[in-house]
């Protein structure tokens, strides 16, 4: 343990002032938005360091972090066990809304009365059957009641959790914010609250509108933005700081305390969408072949009709053999929770080096679920045995050539594994309909088709996976990713249009993607796609869009 003044945040990074304030505060409750690659995730590690390693957070009391996520939700636990060590990191408890509300539930389940009991032995399922099942959707709002009406499920709540992490606030519904305000309003527990106003992606979910001005007010929170992308480089950095300047001048840098030239930002000037196709591709090759950077690692964004847009680009990158995936088409796919499980199971069991995906899982089956010391250690060697067998069956042959009956029984003996529960907990999808054996089936064609051409199943499952190929998508599906290399490709008033404040916001979005390199391409003329609806307008003449290239005029490095 160290004091107050004496703490520095892990690892010697340097967090901008209001990081570092939302960091550290320990009597105020915290409303934090921040934009794009402004470390979010991180504060709220940092913040988790800082309470736990200077005994802010006494023991035994303990940290909540609620996500919308699971991927989410383990990530930010393993950043806050990679910060402070296991032993202290032990008393951070990070769950999904769901996950948390079926804890109440299990706990105090005996608090239910009426048509809401339940034996002890219920299910979560597809419909309501009263006492023996509950749907998806109904754990929210029981676990909600139960806090409401139960003075000892409410007081063991707070007087377990001192601190309160929750992660991409914008995205709360109003029933989930029920939750929050039952457990916690009033209560000697500090909320901090953490998310990005300009990106809400979950409005179809009843999300609420003004939640941080709600959640402000109700809590007296404190209200801290966030700006400064750490990921990119210098040059790049000033180039956002630009733009932050136009969108809030008060969250801006000054440029002399982003130093530095490291970092590129170029310009693809071209008379027509197949110079333009050539002179991407062309680039692209460049940074893989002379430059050694992975494909993976470069990334195509483009503000609108992706499919239809970049016809030209696909023709260009297969002409340089490039692997490419569009990503608007897969990436719905490839990042569903259950796909994912089903991906890392395979890359551990029949691949020799796979550390992400064994981390990913081990915290998935077994720190996820905040038992005690006895029952971690159970579930950790029970899902050894089962990757030990999982691994003997695929040296067999078992998966050889794509086997689809092969498939099907390793995800049989994974779902055996993991239980219904921590399936339906993934996903709110996978309790309706068909929907988890529709994915599951989806997933087996495409294994199968991946591993039919290809004996190394690293290979095969990167190729499945996008991970060695660049990225082609719509600056919509780019949301938490980054990479060395961006190319934003049309940056034409002809491509960003509608309302001003959502294109920057987009534009901004999409610049803060780089790490290393930007590069801005548009053109003269752009023909009408094959196949783009007849009852939809398109300009073939183009005009560069000078807001949004004027940004970066300061800042480049020439023309690639």
């Amino acid at each position: 343990m160290i004091s107050v003044d004496r703490w520095k945040p892990a690892d010697g990074l340097v967090l901008e002032p209001n990081a570092l304030i939302a960091a550290t505060m320990i009597d105020d409750n915290l409303a934090v938005t921040a934009g794009p690659g402004a470390g979010k995730t991180e504060v709220l590690a940092q913040r988790a360091d800082f309470l736990l390693r200077t005994g802010t957070c006494l023991y035994p009391k303990r940290i909540l972090a609620i996500s919308f996520k699971v991927d989410a939700s383990q990530n930010l636990k393993a950043r806050v066990r990679l910060r402070c060590g296991y032993d202290l990191a032990s008393r951070f408890d990070s769950y999904t809304f769901h996950a948390f509300a079926k804890r109440i539930i299990d706990h105090f389940r005996t608090a239910l009365t009426g048509a809401d009991q339940l034996e002890a032995d219920y299910s979560v399922g597809p419909v309501r059957v009263q006492r023996q099942s509950i749907t998806f959707k109904d754990m929210v709002p029981l676990a909600t009641t139960i806090v409401q009406t139960n003075a000892i499920a409410r007081n063991a709540i707070r007087q377990t959790y001192r601190h309160v992490f929750l992660d991409e606030f914008q995205d709360c519904t109003k029933e989930q914010y029920q939750l929050i305000k039952a457990c916690f309003l009033d209560a000697p527990s500090k909320l901090t609250a953490v998310g990005d106003t300009k990106q809400k992606i979950m409005g179809w979910a009843g999300a609420l509108e003004g939640i941080f001005k709600t959640f402000a007010a109700d809590f007296g929170a404190t209200p801290l933005s966030l700006y400064q992308n750490f990921r990119s480089k210098p040059r790049l950095r000033r180039m956002q700081n630009a733009m932050v300047r136009n969108m809030d001048l008060v969250a801006a840098l000054d440029d002399a305390e982003l130093a530095g030239d490291e970092g590129v930002i170029r310009f693809i000037r071209t008379s027509d969408a197949v110079e333009e196709a050539e002179a991407i591709a062309a680039t692209v090759k460049r940074r893989i072949v002379d430059d050694g950077i992975a494909p993976s690692d470069i990334a195509v964004l483009v503000s609108r009709d992706q499919p239809f847009f970049c016809q030209r680009l696909r023709v260009a990158l297969q002409r340089h053999a490039i692997p490419f995936r569009e990503e608007d088409s897969a990436q719905d796919f490839v990042s569903e929770p259950i796909v994912k499980v089903i991906v890392d199971l395979l890359l551990i069991a029949g691949t020799s080096a796979s550390p992400d995906a064994h981390r990913r899982l081990i915290d998935l089956m077994v720190y996820s679920q905040a038992a005690d010391e006895e029952h971690e250690y159970r579930a950790w060697s029970r899902w050894n045995r089962f990757v030990t067998e999982t691994r003997n069956t695929i040296a067999t042959g078992a998966i050889e050539h794509g086997n689809r009956a092969g498939l099907q029984a390793i995800i049989d003996e994974l779902f055996k594994v993991m239980g219904p529960d921590a399936i339906v907990a993934l996903s709110a999808d996978y309790v309706h309909g068909s929907r988890l054996n529709d994915l599951v089936r989806q997933t087996i064609d495409r294994l199968h088709e991946a591993l039919a051409h290809e004996k190394d199943v690293g290979v095969a499952l990167s190729a499945f996976s996008g991970d060695k190929a660049v990225r082609v998508m719509s600056i919509h599906k780019c949301k938490g990713l980054e990479f060395d290399t961006v190319i934003v490709m049309g940056v034409e008033k002809e491509t960003f249009w509608g309302n001003p404040a959502d294109q920057r916001a987009a534009y901004f979005v999409a610049i803060s993607r780089a790490k290393e390199q930007l590069l801005l391409s548009f053109t003269a003329n752009r023909e009408r796609p094959e196949g783009f609806p007849a009852n939809r307008t398109w300009d073939t003449a183009r005009h560069p869009h000078l807001e949004f290239l004027g940004y970066a005029i300061p800042y480049q490095s020439g023309t690639p």
